[in-house]
């Protein structure tokens, strides 16, 4: 039998290795970024064009690279940042994988103009696929300029699967801004499309954050963020925390360690529980939380896109991390000062040494004995024996039939209106009932039926929806006042996309500046005092699911305005409501389960009552 075991050639050992460093376009914008910041440069310009798939251009002002070092670059292991596995423990470097490179030039077409400052002349390489084409001396700017064009040309499966430009260009955003707040120092541009949509001088980390975060609080924004430093042996931990008053449920939350992003939700609890006492439990507050320790004391390869980071002392940084937002907190008079109610204490007087102490006088009833007679009335006695008589001989006066007993109408005189009121029996006229006002209780042939009465709810509005958007435009009803939606930049493509369905389903909604919209109507199904919220949640979870679809978009609107406006646990309801809340849901198509899988009605059979009772 022959050998079996080969090596894989270089190309698809590169693409493989691309399979891991290389997710998105993304990814591609992150390794060549931080190459350029280690680079030194003091300029950096990333130039997008569909989201990354067709062209993605880093142009910097750094040291360059020889013509040996550029050609170098794209070999697998090749690295300058790293020389033994020592180094691996003692990173200060952004990127420092020897594979980046010959990833992204193994999945897409490269071209790369470099030069060093000493030098007259450049060197320029195009590659694709890992086959050189070109490689020339050229003249060119001092730096590097590199562009990736038809990202996973060669590999159609991974192409086939990037998300639409809008949704990659959120990603890539995101990925920019882990970047940018690192480096206030350093000049960025960013063009999408031609269109230049952020330019960042270089300036202070406060400024930067400002700059960065264009919104719906950009002039506030520098009255919301309170500076937060703490010093000591294990670590140093600088950067900003918002404001309780600006809390929302999606909120700007980073960590940085050593310049580098990461998420930690251990140390994410450490921030909440400083806000625990001031802020509502759906909210969250804005952080930028830097923190500055030995490299020896942490580990970054833990995963291949190093945004978890291992700690040698988590819980001696969490009680720092804890302590140091409370200071800010408190320095700033964010938390409320205690205040002692002097107003119901008693008035205590101040005792003169030279005054003598009375005994107080008390007044008591010698004659009192507490085992004495009293004057309640005793009960008549009954001979026991008559209980057994003769049950037929009726044991009430023909004219006293309806007259309550004496102990009837003591206990029925001791009941309040409003508890005679709470103990009222549902009319026994309709067949349903609710139980802790969450459950409708009904009985069919084979049982006793439980319905959810939110989830119910929910189903019916989530089907009505989604008829009016199929069929026919949903009825709006005006409202007296227009509320003012104001968002940040990243939201705005998200509101363009899903804004034709959302005038579909009721909304009257239209553009009154650059970041904000006017809510003229919404839906005739929504009883609320505010849609801000709403609306708010509703963008935040197209984000997340990175929907690119239109009916797709168009059942997350239906889904989550049935949520939020079915009704909710602890309404009660009447015979009325409840018989036409079941009717409703049994003309639905599926009444058994909500649209996102959550179980509606269950059964009881008519055995089981039974057997409970055996």
């Amino acid at each position: 039998m022959s050998d079996i075991i080969h090596l894989l050639p270089d190309s698809v050992a590169n693409q493989i290795a691309a399979g891991e460093v290389i997710q998105r376009p993304a990814s591609v914008i992150k390794e060549l970024v931080e190459n350029s910041i280690d680079a030194g440069a003091k300029n950096i310009q990333v130039l997008i064009k569909d989201g990354g798939s067709t062209l993605i251009q880093v142009i910097d002002d750094g040291v360059g690279m020889s013509e040996t070092d550029a050609r170098m670059s794209f070999e697998r292991h090749a690295t300058s940042k790293i020389k033994d596995a020592a180094d691996l423990f003692s990173l200060r470097t952004m990127g420092f994988r020897g594979e980046a490179l010959a990833s992204i030039a193994a999945v897409a077409q490269v071209e790369l103009r470099t030069r060093r400052e000493n030098e007259e002349l450049g060197t320029l390489i195009e590659i694709a696929g890992t086959r050189v084409f070109r490689q020339e001396t050229v003249q060119c700017d001092k730096g590097t300029n590199i562009a990736v064009k038809s990202l996973f040309f060669n590999v159609p499966a991974r192409r086939r699967f990037l998300k639409s430009p809008s949704t990659e260009m959120t990603h890539i955003r995101n990925e920019f801004y882990r970047i940018v707040l690192v480096h206030p120092d350093i000049s960025f541009l960013l063009y999408d499309n031609d269109t230049e949509m952020m330019t960042l001088p270089a300036t202070s980390l406060k400024a930067r954050i400002e700059h960065v975060f264009i919104g719906a609080y950009r002039k506030k924004m520098d009255q919301q963020l309170l500076p937060i430093e703490a010093k000591t042996s294990l670590l140093t931990i600088t950067g900003f925390v918002g404001r309780p008053e600006f809390a929302q449920k999606i909120a700007n939350q980073y960590f940085f360690v050593n310049g580098r992003y990461m998420r930690h939700p251990y140390f994410h609890k450490a921030v909440m529980v400083a806000y625990s006492q001031l802020i509502k439990p759906a909210d969250n507050p804005n952080y930028f939380i830097y923190f500055d320790i030995d490299t020896q004391s942490i580990d970054v390869n833990v995963h291949p896109s190093k945004t978890e980071i291992k700690f040698e002392n988590e819980q001696a940084i969490w009680s720092i991390l804890l302590a140091s937002v409370k200071e800010s907190l408190g320095k700033f008079q964010v938390m409320p000062p205690l205040d002692f109610d002097q107003e119901d204490l008693p008035d205590i007087p101040v005792i003169n040494s030279s005054t003598e102490i009375q005994v107080p006088k008390t007044n008591f009833d010698p004659g009192y004995n507490p085992f004495g007679t009293t004057t309640r009335p005793k009960r008549p006695t009954l001979d026991w024996e008559q209980l057994y008589g003769d049950f037929s001989k009726p044991n009430r006066q023909p004219g006293l039939q309806n007259a309550p007993t004496e102990s009837e109408a003591g206990f029925s005189a001791h009941i309040q209106p409003e508890q005679q009121q709470e103990l009222d029996i549902p009319d026994t006229s309709t067949d349903f009932f609710q139980f802790k006002n969450k459950y409708i209780l009904t009985t069919v042939k084979s049982g006793l039926m439980l319905i959810d009465q939110h989830r119910a709810h929910f189903r019916i509005l989530f089907d009505r929806f989604i008829q009016k958007s199929e069929h026919q435009k949903g009825i709006t009803q005006q409202v007296l006042f227009p509320e003012i939606l104001e968002l940040e930049r990243d939201d705005l493509h998200i509101v363009e996309q899903i804004l034709p369905d959302l005038r579909w389903v009721g909304f009257d909604i239209e553009p009154i500046g650059k970041s904000e919209f006017a809510i003229n109507g919404i839906p005739s199904e929504i009883e609320m005092t505010s849609t801000l919220p709403l609306l708010k949640d509703l963008i935040a979870a197209v984000r997340e699911t990175e929907i690119s679809v239109k009916e797709t978009i168009r059942e997350k609107i239906a889904v989550h305005l049935s949520r939020q406006t079915a009704i909710q646990y602890g309404q009660s309801l009447t015979g009325a409501e409840m018989k036409e809340l079941f009717e409703s849901l049994f003309a639905c198509e599926n009444h058994q389960y909500t649209p996102d899988g959550q179980m509606i009605v269950t059964m009881m059979k008519y055995e089981e009552i039974e057997n409970k009772f055996k």
